[in-house]
């Protein structure tokens, strides 16, 4: 059974009424390509947090959300994102080998220190010719950070090199990759690219820089009340929608795109 949709849903709306805007108009982008992937199952959502996008993204639910932290598990497991939700870790998995025809990981690799063994662990558990589909930032995001640009511009190269060290680290990435670093990453553990492409511009990558700090009213709602939006409504929104818009009607190819998304296959 497939996760595609002939009618596309309002993605953009779906994601900004629920989460702070740089992350919304992000997963809004990402959760159209979905649309085109024909998943086979059983699928495994591997660094499923909590349930959130897959709820979007895909139609029905999927075969198993897994995610290495309890309490984002519960939220997905609450969301009935998914028939079944574990608390695991993606490098050593609690499945048996070749149990899935198809795994997704969307902006979950990236912050995963020690990134071969789930790999590895993730070619174990799927089925040969299965599918492995996931997206990430790649080498042209720190480069592309606009308050960083700027520091560039006027000769200081100690502060922008401070900075992009500075949002990284709250972004909590470990791997801003280039096409070839994944290529071997993926062919010495058993896959081959499909497909890859590179999406989000530099442009809309400075909406969601600028997000970080314009969206902290959000983390202290998320504090407070539990919720990243208070007022749910359009329009409370309607100047959000108007900024993200220009972000989610970009093409979905970039050529200087700052994050990439890959289809990969096992090999058989």
């Amino acid at each position: 059974m497939g996760q595609t949709s002939s009618v596309e849903k309002d993605f953009l709306w779906l994601n900004i009424r629920e989460l702070p805007y740089f992350r919304g108009v992000l997963r809004a982008v990402e959760a159209r390509f979905y649309q085109s992937i024909e998943l086979t199952e059983p699928v495994l959502d591997l660094g499923c947090g909590d349930g959130h996008f897959a709820s979007i993204a895909f139609e029905r639910p999927l075969t198993v959300g897994l995610d290495p932290w309890w309490k984002p598990v519960k939220e997905a497991a609450q969301r009935g994102a998914y028939r079944l939700t574990l608390r695991g870790s993606g490098s050593k998995m609690p499945f048996g080998d070749e149990t899935f025809a198809s795994v997704v990981s969307n902006s979950v690799l990236e912050h995963i220190p020690d990134l071969m063994p789930v790999l590895e662990e993730t070619a174990r558990v799927l089925k040969p010719a299965g599918w492995f589909v996931f997206c990430v930032p790649n080498h042209r995001f720190l480069g592309s950070l606009s308050i960083a640009q700027s520091f560039d511009r006027a000769g200081l190269r100690g502060l922008a090199k401070r900075y992009r060290s500075f949002f990284n680290q709250i972004s909590r990435h470990y791997h801003c990759d280039d096409f070839p670093t994944w290529q071997d990453r993926l062919s010495r553990t058993g896959f081959e690219v499909i497909r890859q492409w590179d999406y989000f511009s530099p442009r809309a990558l400075a909406v969601l820089e600028w997000g970080h700090y314009f969206g902290l009213p959000s983390l202290v709602s998320r504090w407070l009340f539990k919720r990243w939006i208070l007022v749910r409504q359009p329009w409370n929104l309607r100047i959000t929608r108007k900024i993200c818009e220009t972000v989610y009607q970009e093409p979905s190819e970039q050529q200087y795109g700052v994050y990439s998304f890959y289809i990969a296959r096992k090999i058989p």
